[in-house]
């Protein structure tokens, strides 16, 4: 295949988790009509089964499930996989958020939702670049970029602190390859926004800072001295020296 080839022309797999049988169905369905190959499962011990089996491309993972919750099995499917994780949530508070988002997460939906946005929310999200042109993908190969100790490899889609490798989920590696790539540079929330979740996205822009805030944990930063993701106040991020 093409290296050039849309990711929609590839046959993706989904797993969809929610212990509402007949609203798992509904998302499957639409799921499947967009052309995806889905699972189902309705709690957490068969989803993390299943994503061992499955390896799908994304994950549906509704929050209030029976036994392990969706936070517990984001935490479990992270030590195993990199595919991205939608989570469904009941309640629209803040703190639904955060902690879906902490453990993982790249996206969430309030319930009641549409599934066919849904559909297009994921498409939207499968499709974000991984890389920002091939000039900077040969480069990248090339010469890993680095800011003190720090070192990423974007082509390996790897960074480490002192040869120590650092995990990172994909939504935190993207955010971090995209201002590693422009040192010295804003960024402004809107366009981290627009480069690492796509023009699609129409959540609020604190998901941005979510994420910087667990990115800067892992990296071992400060919130009042950081290294390596530098706050501009009023306008954004940019890297720092290390």
């Amino acid at each position: 295949m093409d290296a050039g080839a849309s990711q929609c022309d590839l046959v993706l797999r989904a797993l969809v988790v929610d212990d509402e049988v007949s609203l798992a169905g509904v998302v499957a369905n639409y799921l499947k009509h967009d052309m995806f190959e889905v699972q189902l499962a309705h709690d957490g011990h068969h989803a993390l089964e299943l994503a061992r089996e499955f390896d799908p491309d994304v994950v549906i993972l509704d929050i209030g499930l029976p036994g392990i919750d969706g936070i517990e099995v984001c935490r479990q499917l992270r030590i195993f996989s990199d595919a991205y994780v939608v989570m469904l949530t009941a309640r629209d508070s803040e703190i639904d958020t955060v902690v879906g988002l902490s453990v993982g997460a790249d996206d969430y939906v309030t319930k009641p939702f549409s599934p066919r946005e849904l559909v297009a929310r994921v498409r939207a999200m499968l499709r974000r670049p991984r890389r920002s042109s091939p000039a900077q993908d040969a480069v990248a190969r090339n010469a890993p970029r680095r800011f003190g100790a720090l070192v990423i490899n974007v082509d390996s889609r790897e960074a480490s602190i002192d040869d120590a490798r650092i995990m990172l989920t994909r939504t935190e590696f993207d955010v971090l390859a995209l201002l590693s790539a422009h040192p010295g540079m804003v960024m402004s929330r809107q366009q981290i926004l627009e480069s690492v979740w796509g023009g699609a996205w129409v959540g609020a822009d604190n998901i941005v800072d979510v994420h910087v805030g667990h990115l800067r944990r892992k990296l071992g930063d400060s919130t009042s001295t950081p290294r390596f993701v530098m706050t501009v106040r009023g306008v954004g991020y940019r890297m720092g020296t290390g």
